[in-house]
Order: structure tokens, then C-alpha cells, then sequence
């Protein structure tokens, strides 16, 4: 069965709202992408529309910017620091925008979405 963003089957209340049409393709949900520090791997994604997303699956570099000095620079990710998205996400070492990793040049946070940009981005704190 098709995953989907429809609203919930049920109210706050928990009564089941009335069934009345299926499932739509615009509807349609993929399952997310757990990005993780390890050797690059990213994939294309058609979406609706003929568009592309680039899902990041893992990666061992991180573009960081100094906010001193604006400028830019790619550097090695040496270890996950947090993840204060979630306790599971910060358990398995998930990298998602806000998770906060140790690099070459100090802690960086990540301020893209890599699941649906392929890359990651981050700025120095």
C-alpha cells in the first residue's frame, strides 16, 4: 500500500473521519532518507512535474561558512556531534538540518536539508 500525506484517518478524538475517494497521486509519500557520515552516496529523484530531487544517503564532507568572515570552505566531517531533532535520529547518527557535527576547522551545524538537496551545507558555531 501507497504512502501518503492525506490527513490522518482519525480526529483528535480518535472518531474516523468518512471515507469518501482514494488515494492521489499527489498524495503520494517516499520513505525519508537517514543521512549518515560515511563514503558519499547520492541518488536522483524524479518528483512530479519532471523536477529532481538529490537524495543524500552519506557523505564525509561539509561545506562550512564562517560567519566572522564570510567565507566559505569544504571540509572533513570527523564525528557526529547531536541531533536535537529527535532521540532516535540522535542515537543513530542521522544528519538532518540543525544536527551538529565535529569538523577540521571546529563544530559546525547543519543548515541544509540533505535528504532533499544532496549536499550539505553548514555554518561555524
Amino acid at each position: 500500500m501507497a504512502r501518503s500525506q492525506w490527513r490522518s484517518k482519525r480526529r483528535y478524538t480518535g472518531k474516523k473521519y468518512r471515507h469518501f475517494r482514494k488515494k492521489r497521486k499527489r498524495e503520494l509519500e517516499r520513505p525519508r532518507v537517514d543521512t549518515e557520515v560515511g563514503t558519499s552516496k547520492v541518488k536522483k529523484q524524479r518528483t512530479l512535474g519532471g523536477n529532481f530531487k538529490l537524495k543524500l544517503f552519506a557523505t564525509q564532507f561539509i561545506n562550512v561558512t564562517d560567519p566572522s568572515t564570510n567565507k566559505t570552505k569544504k571540509v572533513r566531517i570527523l564525528r557526529f556531534e547531536e541531533n536535537m531533532a529527535s532521540k532516535d535520529l540522535n542515537r543513530r547518527h542521522i544528519l538532518t538540518k540543525g544536527a551538529v557535527v565535529e569538523t577540521e576547522i571546529g563544530n559546525a551545524k547543519v543548515t541544509s536539508r540533505p535528504g532533499q538537496h544532496g549536499l550539505l551545507n553548514g555554518v561555524l558555531i
